[in-house]
């Protein structure tokens, strides 16, 4: 039987159907109650995992369809974590146009603690809805770190942010085991930070908040190992790198180079998601540096634009990769999820599907059934 990350995979959100958008106004409008809502989410799921299944994927995701956004959702669940405003972001768009956003930030305003379940019941949902492999897609625990950095941190709380960094890691250690009991045993983290330490210009930022970011990709590791340093051995635990996936637009740019050593040997997962659906991503060298063991999906059909890529171009481009990296060591995705946020990129519903549809197909001729 083929394990995770699967030759043809992808990165877990999809276009969320009208029903569902119009009962999340219907909720924040104080029309209907959280059970009305969770009933028309679950009906929503029901149908994306029969979606995925049609197209014969092996890993199933629930959309994310009971999210506003891909961390805010799950990272206010835990005990001193606060959300406070946004930092305004230029995000860029294919043609040169720009679009400008302020992403949640993040505020840690006590001490963090995991007080409760957090996706322990969306998974038994999700379980129970299909007999492959569900996949659970959770923010990495950076995301309450790089954005904010230090000022963001109440240093009444944590005058030394070792003790930040060991109850975060706790608190993702306790969120594990809960998945794990409940059967869950593929795991992705979702990090945009290491994606935007390799841009320019989201370096110089980090150091205006304090931040060295030739030290961070460690720092990220280090905490990402603790995170997940107790799950069982038959959990498969993959990152996907991201840089900025918000209605069809990107925050950040530059190949991989500045963080691959770290990221491939010292980050102790099993895969990698990465992006390389358009030049903003750099080239495939980085890719030198996959130790034996680890897999890298390659995000090579965007999630960004309609217009779809042909299958030659998409195989060119992974006889590429395989200059770099063993071919069975290689998997295919898409680049990002189609809805990261609520919002959803500027994509067709049956665009998406196309997509989907063509990841499977050069999957299946080059590496052929499994």
């Amino acid at each position: 039987m083929p394990t995770p990350p699967f030759r043809a995979d992808h990165v877990g959100s999809f276009l969320r159907p009208k029903s569902l958008i119009d009962a999340r106004a219907a909720y924040r409008a104080g029309s209907i109650d959280a059970a009305a809502l969770r009933t028309v989410e679950d009906d929503a799921i029901r149908d994306v995992v029969r979606f995925q299944e049609d197209l014969g994927l092996q890993s199933i995701t629930d959309g994310e369809f009971r999210r506003t956004y891909f961390h805010t959702d799950f990272l206010l669940q835990l005990d001193g974590v606060d959300e406070a405003g946004g930092t305004q972001v230029k995000f860029h768009q294919h043609g040169g146009k720009e679009l400008e956003y302020a992403p949640p930030v993040m505020k840690i305003s006590g001490k963090i603690a995991h007080a409760r379940d957090i996706q322990r019941a969306d998974y038994e949902f999700l379980a129970s809805c299909t007999s492959r492999t569900p996949k659970v897609t959770i923010p990495s625990p950076t995301m309450l770190h790089f954005r904010g950095g230090r000022d963001a941190i109440d240093a009444a709380a944590y005058p030394n942010l070792e003790d930040f960094y060991a109850d975060l890691a706790a608190a993702y250690r306790a969120e594990i085991a809960s998945l794990a009991d409940a059967g869950c045993r593929y795991l992705q983290l979702d990090d945009t930070n290491l994606a935007y330490l390799c841009d320019d210009t989201q370096r110089e930022n980090a150091r205006k908040r304090g931040m060295d970011p030739d030290e961070l990709p460690r720092l990220y590791a280090r905490l990402i190992n603790e995170s997940i340093r107790d799950r069982p051995d038959d959990m498969i635990v993959c990152v996907h790198l991201c840089r900025g996936n918000f209605r069809s637009s990107w925050a950040a740019e530059g190949g991989y180079e500045p963080v691959a050593e770290v990221l491939f040997n010292e980050l102790n997962i099993d895969g990698y998601f990465l992006e390389y659906d358009d030049p903003r991503s750099g080239d495939f060298a980085p890719l030198r540096f996959l130790p034996k063991g680890k897999t890298v999906v390659l995000g090579l059909v965007t999630t960004k634009l309609g217009e779809m890529e042909s299958a030659d171009d998409v195989k060119r481009r992974i006889d590429e990769a395989a200059q770099f990296a063993p071919l069975d060591q290689l998997a295919l995705s898409p680049q990002c999820g189609f809805s990261s946020t609520v919002h959803g990129n500027d994509i067709q519903v049956e665009q998406q599907a196309a997509k989907m549809r063509l990841v499977i197909d050069v999957a299946r001729d080059v590496w052929g059934d499994a």
